[in-house]
């Protein structure tokens, strides 16, 4: 029997083509792996080393330093997980492996997928909206909290509140931050708002956690009672990288619960800053309008009117006199001649009145209804006159007309 031509690989040739093979199919060099971590080494370069199985069967995962920093969660042993990567050989080993270039906790991607869904649906009723979001009350008297009544995030907003407004009074209202029923127990909370008096501002917050334990804010129900709220609320949940559903609908959004404790407040120790300033600048303008006041009293009663004042009148009195006695001499000296320029005109004015024409001789004829006569033709033969003379009158009856003469 002849030997057959036959090629023998190398271990190391085996496991190269094979490498190439699986380089070649698309589909494993882009693909998602759902499984759970087991046999987790954080190595000192910074690189993680583990296992994904399931009931069934295993496979091998690196996810390199630069991809494990950019992870939002820490993976644990025992975590369900989603990893994408692609498939390749580690040659040494001769084994295959998962090389994770991205990892989420299982569950995220629908979760993710229902956020985009809601956010989106309510983007197009304008619940996002700038223009109907509320502003925030500059010094508010009694201010909501809405959280655990457990944990950091209720003990930071408690403390930074008081360090900063101690004035303000504050309620707190138990609510469900994490678990299956946490969206229903905020809704509750909300709620509870309308029935508190005097609430003036509402912060609805809870500290860092995965996309899962922040499901409760990104629901519609907790959407919808936080824009329905009578008074503004201000979100501080989880991290600065978080952002829920609650944030993108609250009138004010703030990074961390902290930071929402702070928006909701006024700064006393600023404000106390900022009065010592305004009471600086108010001596200061006090004291220079009081200086500026005192030098023009003290130029004002410089003046001779009011420090001389009867020195200023003594002058115009003498002034007075010889203006009177200048009047008084005038009219000695010209009163002489204007009192006999007065007699003559009284004279010519006696002479020239009604009286002063009878007194000559000359006499007024007027008919009966009281008219003077100038013409004879308003006389008529028969009829009866008056005629005035400088003593009495007389009835005369007309007898004779005779018409006036022409002068030549």
């Amino acid at each position: 029997m002849s030997q057959e031509r036959r090629f023998i690989f190398t271990v190391r040739q085996l496991t190269r083509y094979v490498k190439t093979l699986l380089g070649r199919d698309r589909t494993l060099a882009d693909l998602w792996v759902r499984g759970e971590i087991a046999d987790l080494t954080r190595h000192s370069s910074g690189h993680m080393y583990f296992t994904l199985k399931d009931e069934f069967s295993q496979v091998r995962c690196v996810l390199f330093r630069e991809d494990a920093e950019a992870l939002t969660f820490s993976p644990e042993s025992g975590s369900e997980v989603a990893a994408r990567g692609a498939l390749t050989v580690y040659e040494p080993r001769g084994q295959y492996q998962l090389v994770v270039r991205e990892m989420e906790e299982a569950g995220v991607g629908d979760l993710y997928l229902a956020y985009e869904r809601l956010r989106k649906k309510l983007a197009g009723e304008g619940l996002f909206e700038e223009g109907r979001k509320r502003p925030l009350p500059a010094f508010p008297r009694k201010i909501a909290l809405i959280t655990s009544p457990v944990g950091a995030a209720v003990h930071d907003v408690l403390s930074t509140i008081r360090a900063r407004w101690p004035a303000a009074d504050l309620v707190l209202i138990p609510a469900p931050v994490a678990g299956a029923h946490a969206a229903e127990g905020l809704v509750a909370s909300l709620r509870k708002l309308r029935v508190i008096e005097g609430v003036e501002i509402a912060i609805l917050a809870r500290g860092g956690g995965s996309m899962a334990e922040l499901s409760g804010f990104n629901t519609e129900e907790v959407a919808r009672a936080i824009a329905a709220a009578p008074v503004p609320i201000v979100t501080g949940i989880g991290h600065e990288a978080d952002v829920t559903i609650a944030d993108l609908v609250a009138d004010h959004r703030a990074p961390t619960p902290t930071g929402a404790a702070v928006a909701a407040t006024p700064d006393r120790a600023e404000l106390l800053r900022v009065v010592r300033t305004l009471r600086t600048r108010m001596a200061h303008w006090l004291r220079r309008t009081v200086a500026r006041c005192r030098r023009e009293l003290v130029l004002v009663r410089a003046r001779p009117v009011l420090s001389r004042p009867r020195l200023l009148l003594a002058e115009r009195r003498q002034q007075v006199d010889e203006v009177l006695g200048a009047i008084g001499r005038d009219l000695a000296r010209h009163g002489g001649a204007v009192g006999e320029r007065l007699l003559r005109a009284s004279e010519r004015l006696k002479a020239l009145s009604p009286e002063g024409v009878l007194a000559r001789g000359y006499s007024i004829t007027r008919l009966p209804d009281g008219s003077v006569v100038r013409s004879v033709r308003q006389l008529a033969v028969g009829r009866m006159a008056e005629v005035v003379l400088s003593e009495g009158s007389a009835e005369v009856g007309i007898r004779e007309l005779r018409r006036p003469r022409r002068i030549r």
